[in-house]
């Protein structure tokens, strides 16, 4: 295995899907840094040169990346939340922030409370 950028990429599969296993770089973004630094997307990772690696490596250290991308993440939660604007208040209420109903749905943001059902009583409680 490989290791870039903090993060341990498997030898065995395309350069295109290995480096998606990096935070912050999906298949848009791969095949981008592939094609810039004209490195085949077919090509396995075990096949790939040191100088491949060195231009790669140097491409994603430009890049924010991994711990980099997110504590910036975090730093722009934390700042929503300090200046009290809606989707803060919403990451402060454990509440989905962009617009879902939560009426129903949404059980895995706001915790499983009750259950689900139709709200009637059976029979038998009735009496």
């Amino acid at each position: 295995m490989v290791r870039i950028v903090g993060t341990n990429i498997p030898d065995e599969k395309r350069i295109a899907i290995a480096l998606t296993y990096i935070y912050g770089i999906g298949r848009n973004s791969a095949k981008k840094i592939l094609q810039q630094l004209k490195i085949n997307p077919d090509t396995r990772v075990k096949d790939l040169s040191k100088e491949d690696f060195e231009h790669l490596r140097g491409k994603l250290e430009e890049m924010n990346v991994e711990g980099e991308l997110r504590m910036m993440v975090s730093q722009n939660i934390k700042y929503l939340k300090e200046i009290n604007s809606y989707r803060g208040l919403r990451h402060k209420r454990n509440l989905p922030v962009r617009g879902q109903r939560t009426k129903t749905n949404a059980r895995t943001k706001r915790g499983k409370k009750m259950t689900v059902g139709s709200g009637r009583k059976k029979t038998a409680e009735k009496t």
